[in-house]
């Protein structure tokens, strides 16, 4: 496996193409974190008004057991757990331990129009590896990370 690249639809720089254990190569087109919550009702409402999310719960009406929230090409799937406690890891390790990392345009826009409204657990900050990432934390405790490569 070759290095990672920061932008561009391939992570490695390894061609696909010389990978002869298929056929025709599959390609991948996108992953999406499936949470477990036990109110999936109010985490779709929390994702709807604090991030501008829009949520397809299952069934159409409460209670929801699962649902999935989308906003552009960002997909966060929600399965109901009964007296589901999420385990607090981010003190486990000194840069935290994420939910899931969200790549995106606008950052800094976005970060100052919900920082008022949301659980902050890092401001945004420019990363040495030239990102600029802020964290929230939802209110089932997921650490979101959101990010822009900016010049």
């Amino acid at each position: 496996m070759g290095p990672v690249t920061i932008a561009g639809d391939n992570c490695f720089k390894k061609s696909r193409s010389h990978d002869r254990r298929f056929r025709v190569m599959p390609k991948f087109s996108q992953i999406a974190p499936t949470f477990p919550v036990v109110d999936v009702g109010a985490t779709i409402r929390w994702y709807e008004t604090e991030l501008g999310f829009t949520s397809h719960p299952f069934p159409k009406k409460p209670p929801y057991v699962f649902a999935i929230v989308c906003r552009d090409t960002v997909e966060i799937m929600f399965q109901r757990i009964d007296d589901y406690q999420k385990p607090d890891l981010y003190r486990l390790r000194s840069g935290g331990v994420w939910d899931a990392y969200i790549r995106m345009e606008g950052v800094k826009d976005f970060y100052e129009a919900i920082k008022a409204r949301v659980e902050i657990k890092l401001p945004l900050r420019k990363q040495p590896y030239g990102d600029w990432e802020f964290e929230v934390k939802d209110p089932n405790g997921y650490i979101l990370v959101f990010s822009e490569l900016l010049d």
